[in-house]
């Protein structure tokens, strides 16, 4: 008897064994998992060489602030791109949702309400114009969203300059507006870091728990087997490019809310910074695959490098190294985690 307990016993202890090596194996192969190792590496960096400035509220808001603005746009930039989409009219939407709020507040006098209700109404627009004209045609997204962003951005310019008279429009909100979009927390952390965290619950429940999250994966993985599924992928590809949309107008007037003026050039740099944090974060080129999770991290880890070198005795430049860097070695993690799932999941079927 104490024989075969014994036995028991070790087969139990492999059991186990397997049972963590399996796990911490499918925790190697998730893509989220180089985002977070890039991040700690990243994190650590700048924390020993920055020292307590850079680990003191100072440090924190300046890459925070940076992260808050950057990452409400990767979020749907990443959704966009999971279901094999690009969006880069966001570059022109940000400027044009900042220049219509202030315009209606500051201009005509419209409550800011209303003013914040029109520039959120411009991006939502420009979006669906991006997703009808991909839906309808067969010109590729990354075409179609940079020929919708030039126009807008010489629509922004000549209505600026026919209306105002100048590219550049001055609003000093009205004291809640100013509380609830562009107020800074003991004069350094930005309010838009909370809107930043609400949209992050919003979009990890419509990607990872709703069911239109499965429609997103699908539509990037076999637009084709989606389709012949029962899936509207033209309405999952509208509401995308609108979700993207309306995130671009919500930053451009929190930017206008923040720094009371409004520019027709602001707003390029969201253009390759969101895509950079989103590839960062794990989600494939091809589309198909990526998370919340890894997005939140890639923006994190973008955020920290951009202001990083601001604390540190480097040469501004080298934060654009570094990115660069960051952005080829998770485009190759990114490949090599693909290899690892794939050949994992054909061991399981043979299996």
């Amino acid at each position: 008897m104490p024989k075969n307990t014994g036995n028991v016993q070790t087969m139990s202890t492999h059991s186990s064994s397997e049972t963590k090596r399996g796990s911490l194996a499918a925790l190697a192969r998730r893509p989220e998992t180089g985002s977070l190792i890039g991040f700690i590496v990243v994190f650590t960096f700048f924390s020993i060489l920055g020292g307590s400035v850079f680990m003191g509220p100072a440090g924190w808001s300046s890459w925070l602030n940076i992260a808050a603005e950057v990452g409400i746009i990767a979020l749907p930039v990443g959704l966009l791109m999971i279901a094999g989409e690009f969006d880069i009219s966001v570059g022109s939407i940000v400027p044009a949702a900042s220049m219509t709020t202030a315009m209606m507040a500051g201009n005509y006098d419209l409550p800011a309400l209303v003013a914040i209700c029109g520039g959120l109404g411009v991006g939502v627009l420009i979006g669906f114009v991006n997703g009808f004209l991909v839906t309808r045609t067969s010109i590729p997204s990354l075409i179609v969203t940079i020929g919708v962003m030039f126009a807008v951005m010489g629509l922004t310019l000549g209505l600026a300059v026919l209306i105002k008279g100048s590219p550049s429009v001055s609003y000093v909100p009205a004291p809640l507006a100013k509380a609830m979009l562009g107020q800074f927390i003991n004069y350094m952390f930005n309010v838009s870091i909370f809107w930043w965290l609400g949209f992050v619950l919003i979009f990890f429940y419509i990607l990872h728990i709703s069911p239109i999250g499965n429609w997103i994966f699908a539509t990037g993985g076999d637009r084709q087997s989606a389709r012949n599924a029962g899936i509207p992928i033209n309405k999952v590809t509208i509401g995308l490019f609108m979700a993207s949309g309306f995130c671009a107008a919500f930053v451009g007037v929190v930017q206008v809310m923040t720094y009371q003026q409004a520019q027709v050039a602001g707003g390029q740099a969201f253009i390759f910074n969101s895509i950079m944090c989103v590839v960062i974060g794990g989600v494939l080129l091809t589309g198909g695959a990526g998370s919340i999770v890894g997005i939140l991290l890639g923006t994190m880890t973008f955020s920290v490098v951009n202001q990083g070198v601001f604390f540190v005795s480097f040469d501004p430049n080298i934060g654009s190294i570094i990115v660069g860097i960051l952005l080829l070695a998770a485009v190759l993690s990114n490949d090599t985690f693909r290899t690892l799932a794939f050949s994992a999941a054909t061991k399981k079927s043979r299996g």
